[in-house]
């Protein structure tokens, strides 16, 4: 009989490990998208603040590129070892 290694689960090591990346570049894009203190005197409306180019472009981007990651992760196939 041939010694045959079997694959227990659906994803392998390397699927974790892209599968991390993409919550790790969800996690940055929600911390940018939140952003800081905008607001010094709460009374005031800082429009620069709420509408920074981080806040508007980066953070979507980078949350947009995780989902992607993440849909990769889950689609990639295991490479196949011939022995």
């Amino acid at each position: 009989m041939k010694d045959e290694k079997k694959n227990t689960g659906m994803f392998t090591k390397e699927n974790y490990l892209w599968m991390l990346a993409g919550i790790v570049l969800i996690a940055i894009g929600m911390f940018l998208l939140s952003g800081g203190k905008s607001n010094i005197d709460p009374a005031k409306f800082d429009a620069d603040s709420v509408y920074s180019p981080t806040r508007i472009t980066v953070a979507p981007l980078l949350i947009i590129a995780g989902l992607v990651l993440e849909i990769f992760a889950i689609f990639k196939k295991p490479k196949e070892t011939t022995a």
